[in-house]
């Protein structure tokens, strides 16, 4: 049987090479053929979404250095949540807590959710790290 990594050079019995076991060719040349090879364009497998943050897909508030509390932007939408919570099973995902802090009962859960994410996000002095500090009225 024989290990094959994506630079060509092939090692005997390395731990961490991802091999499926199968014995025949695949189409692309490699050594499977369960259909499940990442060099396929009939590969199951996708490549993960490069992490950004706008655009097409991509559920977020834009930053806006002007408004308070939901207005703020710097975060998920509701949408963007619930489509997490979808493609990640048993994510416990939620929105920010916008509610003005005056009007959250001392020790309820939102009150700790949003004292915690505000003294977590301290050091964040991007413009999205702002705006979401800004969301959470920190």
């Amino acid at each position: 049987m024989k290990f094959q990594g994506s630079t060509g050079y092939t090692q005997m019995n390395n731990p961490f090479t991802k091999y499926c076991g199968c014995e025949g060719a695949c189409n692309c040349g490699s050594d499977c053929s369960c259909g499940m090879c990442s060099r396929c364009s009939n590969s199951p497998i996708k490549k993960a979404d490069p992490r950004r943050t706008i655009g097409k897909g991509k559920n977020f508030n834009k930053a806006n250095s002007t408004g308070r509390g939901a207005a703020a932007g710097g975060g998920m939408t509701k949408k963007g949540v619930r489509e997490y919570r979808r493609n990640n099973p048993g994510s416990k995902l939620r929105t920010a807590v916008t509610t003005d802090p005056k009007k959250l009962k001392r020790g309820s859960k939102a009150w700790k959710r949003r004292r915690s994410f505000c003294a977590r996000s301290k050091s964040w002095k991007s413009k999205r790290g702002l705006a979401a500090r800004r969301r959470w009225n920190c």
